[in-house]
């Protein structure tokens, strides 16, 4: 398989001052730096929103207490590429390579580990696998970037998943519109189209990523009848606040990208100075509902270390008492609700 190429894609040393600069280049050894003209595009000043998500950060190499693969990825792998946690869904890693390298990156242990795509041998046998285990309904096309393979090479492997009776949804997870929106072409959509039902997820985490050029990415993804989610990381600095959240969800519904999961962060090593409490990922959530539209507010979640799975997590409790249920309204208000009891109860 091969990769697309693009000359605006760069390794990349951002120079401002010396410290700064001795600071960038002892992290990108450990930590390889990459991003496109377009993402560094974005950034209005030094350390804002758009910089804290693709420039290294000395803290990268000051955080040792949390794991390179914490949610088990290695041992939940049972083939080279293919991650199999849920009975009913896999995820299979097909690239390696990013147009940038995100600092809070689930995989940053991979990150500059090999830069070469799935091999052919390496697809077949998980492909094998796949078709060996009938109880497989889902298929997440992961990495790396999926996208950044190339329209004849991500062919191959939607057909070959296709080709697979029991696999009935193929899912792309790509952060491509937010960081080299050039790359969706009428051409990839068509292709695309030919591998219905697929559904894509993508990766906004910042209003200033909504722009003219993602726009008109997503609008060309939807209107090739592909079904647009957005998976979010709730990341201290970036965007844990009420009000960019409400910002940037309700500015995905207008993209026509439905917000799926706002997820806590990681426990990944190198990662530690993102991360929020709990408590800060719940009073946003309280601070979603109700107060923008349903559509535009996602699950928040927790990817429990040691590969147990995701959880969701509520803002408000549920009170029960008997059939009467307490619930918390999006002002604070306390109403009654009465239940049922079904036969089986």
């Amino acid at each position: 398989m091969q990769y697309i190429t693009y000359s605006n894609i760069t390794n990349c040393n951002i120079k401002t001052n010396d410290d700064s600069v001795h600071n960038h280049n002892l992290v990108s050894e450990r930590y390889p730096v990459r991003l496109t003209n377009y993402y560094s595009g974005l950034i209005r000043r030094p350390d804002d929103a758009i910089w804290k998500q693709c420039m290294p950060d000395a803290r990268e190499l000051e955080d040792t207490s949390q794991c390179p693969d914490p949610l088990d990825e290695k041992a939940l792998s049972p083939v080279l590429g293919l991650i199999h946690r849920y009975p009913d869904r896999v995820v299979l890693l097909v690239s390696n390579r990013c147009p940038v390298y995100c600092r809070f990156c689930m995989r940053k242990r991979l990150v500059g580990n090999g830069d070469a795509p799935m091999g052919e041998d390496e697809l077949r046998i998980a492909l094998d696998y796949i078709a060996a285990h009938p109880s497989i309904h889902d298929v997440i096309l992961s990495g790396g970037d999926p996208l950044m393979l190339d329209d004849g090479s991500l062919s191959r492997v939607l057909a070959g998943l296709r080709a697979i009776p029991h696999v009935a949804i193929i899912r792309i997870g790509t952060r491509i519109p937010v960081t080299l929106p050039e790359r969706i072409t009428p051409e990839l959509c068509s292709m695309l189209k030919r591998f219905h039902p697929l559904y894509i997820n993508t990766h906004f985490n910042h209003p200033d990523e909504i722009t003219a050029d993602s726009e008109t990415a997503c609008a060309l993804l939807a209107d090739a009848g592909i079904p647009l989610g957005n998976q979010t990381v709730l990341l201290k600095g970036v965007n844990d606040s009420v009000e960019t959240m409400r910002s940037l969800m309700t500015g995905l519904l207008r993209l026509r990208v439905r917000p799926y999961y706002l997820h806590q962060m990681d426990l990944v090593q190198g990662t530690a100075h993102f991360r929020t409490s709990v408590r800060t990922g719940l009073e946003i959530m309280r601070g979603l509902r109700g107060h923008i539209s349903g559509l535009a507010v996602p699950h928040y979640v927790i990817d429990l270390p040691g590969g147990k799975g995701k959880v969701a997590v509520l803002p408000d409790d549920v009170e029960i008492r008997g059939t009467t249920l307490l619930l918390r309204t999006y002002t604070g208000e306390m109403i009654t609700y009465e239940d049922i009891i079904t036969p089986r109860e």
